[in-house]
Formats: C-alpha cells, structure tokens, sequence
C-alpha cells in the first residue's frame, strides 16, 4: 500500500503538467430566457456550423417548440436539405473523409457546453489568430494547434499575435468587435440551451422541492416535539 501511495505522488506532477496550463476565460454572460438570442445563434449554428458538426441528440421539432418557432417557419429558415422535422439536427459528412480532412472527425456538439462550459465556448471562438504553419492558416490561444479552420473569419476577420504571445484585434471582418462578441454569445447561448434543453424546468422545480422540504422540516419539527413531549 506505501508503494502504491508513493508511485501514485510521483506521478501526480506529471498528471499536472500533462493537463497543461490553465485559460483564462471571458465571460459569456448567457441568458436561456432570451428567446431571441437562442434563435439568432441557432441560426447561426445552420449556416456556418452544422456543415461539419452535428447535435445528433437534438431534434428539430424540439428547438422550435423551445425556441418559439412556428413549425412551418423552422422548415423554411432552418431545415435546408429536405430533413424530416422530427429528425435529429444532422449532416451528411462521412466521418472517415472527415478524418483525413481534419486530421480527426469534428465532434458532435450536443453536450459541448457542458463538456468545456459556455465561457470556454464563448473565448475559443474569439481566439483564433492567423499562423501561417498551420494546415488552414490559423491557431488558437485556448486550443492550440486546433485542426479547426476558422469558419467565422469572413465575420470576424484575422488576429495576430504581439511578440509576448496576446491576442491582437482583428481586422477585415464584416463585424464590428462588439457585433462579433454578440453573435458569438448568441451562438454560445443557444449551445448551452442544446446541452440542456430543461435546464430552466429543472431549476424552476428546484425551487418548489427546497419550499416544500423547508415546510416539510417545519411539521416533521411540530410532530417531533409532540412525540417528545411528555420524555422530558
């Protein structure tokens, strides 16, 4: 048991080095009520993401009941490929080419929010900057060497990198930096809100379980003393 103990105390420097140096992440200030918001990020999730990353545990039906949506406006805005509206909001990307166009399959995002966090979310798809050594032209400060082009560039335009390694603004979007920042926020939001598609229902309940235990104490307390009564 000392053995194992002192291998395992060995080791746990490495395990730190191993998960590498930690980020600092902005805020993404999310609002899952913000009805409008979740729309304009799902809608940007159609037109520049959903190409390569699929929420194969989201169906389509389901957002526009969530987000408000009139079903025949969902078809027409949302639903490009002739997709059923109970269908799961997939792309038709072979993974194995995918592989060898990315270096790895892009991963579903379903539950990414969840996985990494909205914040984390929100700084990586604001960090990317132009590096020329890499396969698409770009890198990011959050997840280095990514194999990830930056689909957003023609909205955000193209950082660089100051020589002490900070992120510069960037240039030749079609966006002003507080429009990017708002899109970007939206399309974290509505990510956040696919990670969890009851989490407002879930906290809601969560109010009248803690009220009704709290009155519960309050009887369970009344009935114990009457028990107890006539012990003391």
């Amino acid at each position: 048991m000392k053995k194992f103990i002192l291998v395992l105390l060995a080791a746990l420097p490495g395990l730190a080095l191993a998960a590498g140096p930690s980020i600092p992440l902005d805020k993404a200030g999310n609002d899952l009520t913000d009805k409008e918001s979740l729309k304009r990020g799902f809608e940007t999730y159609v037109n520049y993401c959903l190409g390569c990353h699929q929420l194969q545990y989201q169906r389509y039906n389901r957002t526009f009941a969530d987000l408000g949506i009139d079903e025949k406006e969902g078809i027409a805005k949302y639903m490009y490929t002739g997709e059923k509206v109970g269908d799961h909001i997939t792309n038709t990307m072979p993974a194995k080419d995918a592989a060898k166009w990315f270096g790895s399959a892009p991963p579903d995002l379903t539950l990414e929010a969840r996985l990494r966090s909205p914040d984390w979310i929100y700084t990586y798809l604001r960090s990317f900057y132009a590096d020329p050594n890499r396969p698409f032209g770009v890198n990011n400060t959050v997840f280095k060497d990514v194999g990830m082009p930056h689909v957003l560039q023609g909205l955000q335009g193209v950082s660089t990198l100051d020589e002490n390694g900070n992120l510069g603004e960037a240039s030749g979007g079609s966006l002003t930096a507080e429009e990017y920042d708002t899109l970007v926020r939206d399309l974290t939001n509505f990510l956040e809100y696919v990670g969890e598609p009851n989490k407002l229902e879930r906290k809601n309940l969560g109010y009248w379980v803690i009220g009704f235990l709290f009155i519960l104490l309050i009887f369970s307390y009344l009935l114990k003393r009457e028990y107890w009564k006539d012990v003391h």
